[in-house]
């Protein structure tokens, strides 16, 4: 049977069970730390972190994905340690959000090579492989530095099987140009997650799904309270809105390629008082809690449900046959 690296070690997919695909365990400004680690409170951050994992795991979740990038404050130690206090396996990207100088400028080959050393070697100094690879772009088209970026990850991918999951921003309809750099590059896209695949522009949803691609309705939680109103402006739907996407798509005969996350963190940049206030919602296990009833009441079946929690996650890690 197919495994999966997990922060507790090689997990077979059959054992995934309920699973939040685009998660963050914490999110910090790394060269920042690097420079002034005394701006870091490590303990504070563990304690925290541990807290809102186990109130997952509580909730029902067996598994966490870990999106966070290197530029985004990814430090392997501190995840290796507070996924096993909080006895939830996490599984663990390589990747780029954004693109660092160095591989703006360097091969494309260079990239790639990073890339394979996370996923065949380890992270940094540890054992631990990374089980997934992240990449992003926020515009309609992606600039040559995001190209090179995509076209290493498609490469590694290829090489590993290692499946692949993206940031968008969908009002700009990024998954399309995302695909295509993809497709380029030989990548079967039904091995691929198209990420914030939030919009009620239903016929962007459908390029995107008839090639195949998983989308991930992945920002639940995500509502400002303090205004009601960013989420328009910004272009992303409300909580009602994401309800009503994912009950339209099940109806529409595509369950089977949704997954559910939140996009939040155990710990960001953002101080956490203002980010409890601001964004009550933005926890771990406010879809078991929270949003499954709500999606049940819409009209999506229990079945349904598992298939984007549980079956289609272990789908994507059990599908890692190098092509």
């Amino acid at each position: 049977m197919t495994t999966v690296d997990t922060t507790s070690g090689p997990l077979d997919v059959g054992a995934l069970g309920f699973v939040l695909p685009h998660e963050h365990v914490m999110i910090c400004s790394p060269e920042v730390r690097q420079v002034w680690p005394e701006s870091f409170d490590r303990d504070a951050a563990r304690t925290r972190c541990i807290a809102r994992l186990r109130a997952a795991r509580d909730a029902g979740v067996n598994t966490l994905v870990d999106v966070t990038t290197i530029d985004f404050g990814r430090d392997i130690h501190f995840v290796q340690d507070v996924a096993t206090a909080a006895e939830l396996p996490v599984v663990v990207c390589t990747g780029l959000w954004n693109v660092p100088i160095l591989f703006q400028y360097q091969s494309l080959e260079i990239t790639q090579r990073f890339f394979l050393k996370e996923i065949t070697q380890g992270i940094e100094d540890t054992s631990q492989k990374a089980g997934i690879i992240k990449i992003t772009t926020n515009a309609t088209q992606m600039s040559p530095a995001q190209d090179k970026v995509f076209r290493a990850a498609a490469r590694a991918h290829r090489q590993t099987g290692v499946p692949i999951t993206t940031h968008t921003e969908a009002a700009e309809k990024c998954g399309l140009d995302q695909q295509r750099v993809l497709a380029d590059e030989g990548v079967d896209l039904s091995r691929v997650i198209i990420g914030h695949s939030e919009t009620e522009d239903y016929d962007y949803l459908r390029q995107l799904l008839d090639r195949g691609s998983y989308l991930g309705i992945d920002r639940f939680g995500a509502d400002n309270v303090s205004d009601p109103g960013a989420a328009a402006r910004n272009g992303r739907p409300n909580q009602l809105q994401r309800v009503r996407i994912v009950a339209q798509l099940c109806r529409d005969g595509f369950a089977g390629q949704l997954l559910l996350s939140h996009d939040t963190s155990g710990i960001s940049v953002f101080p956490v008082d203002w980010y409890d206030r601001t964004f009550p919602n933005g926890r771990f296990d406010y879809i078991p809690r929270s949003v499954i009833p709500e999606l049940l009441e819409a009209g999506v079946s229990q079945r349904e449900i598992d298939q984007m929690t549980r079956d289609n996650p272990r789908a994507i890690f059990a599908n890692q046959m190098p092509y």
